[in-house]
């Protein structure tokens, strides 16, 4: 009997042995992934937002605290900023769709709004599209546009249409990379 237990027991461990060999190797961030570190850092944001139906415009200012979740697929990005509308929190995460092969940015803010963008990049210039609510049940069309000036800033537009042809800028402005999120920049 101790002898049939031992061979069963060899049996269970040069089996687990070989299933560990033969275990695939954890898939690695591809080169999409890579282009999104771009946004991690801490980042000082200043914009100008345009008056229309909106609101009154004004000046915009903020900062983002964006890092890599383990694993290097996703960044999070944790956002607070002002303007004449009021103070404003989020949380977005940005990843990489490869089956739509598309950029994705989800974001959760402090006045309620869940946004849901797909994303295109050039290699200097994101380009985020989502469909925004203007009342009545009908919706905008919008674009982020992020243009990388350098490593440390770029600039930004975002566009709205509500035909997908006509593009209003509602806010542009530009973000700077620094050390700590709201630490003064160095020119």
């Amino acid at each position: 009997m101790m002898k049939r237990v031992s061979i069963i027991v060899v049996a269970v461990l040069l089996s687990s042995l070989f299933a560990a060999a033969q275990a695939p190797e954890m898939p690695k961030p591809g080169q999409e992934q890579k282009n999104l570190g771009f946004m991690a850092g801490n980042w000082n944001v200043t914009g100008d937002v345009k008056p229309g139906p909106m609101g009154p415009g004004g000046k915009y200012t903020g900062v983002e605290h964006t890092e890599w979740m383990p694993g290097g697929y996703f960044l999070v990005s944790h956002t607070q900023g002002s303007s004449a509308m009021g103070k404003e929190t989020g949380l977005a995460i940005y990843g990489y769709d490869p089956g739509k092969k598309v950029y994705t940015y989800d974001e959760f803010n402090s006045v309620g709004e869940a946004v849901h963008a797909t994303g295109t990049f050039d290699g200097k210039v994101w380009t985020w599209s989502t469909d925004i609510p203007a009342g009545d049940g009908k919706s905008m069309k919008s674009h982020f546009i992020v243009t990388e000036v350098s490593p440390t800033s770029y600039t930004f537009k975002f566009e709205v249409s509500t035909d997908g042809t006509s593009w209003t800028t509602f806010m542009d402005g530009s973000g700077r990379k620094v050390a700590k999120a709201g630490e003064a920049t160095k020119k």
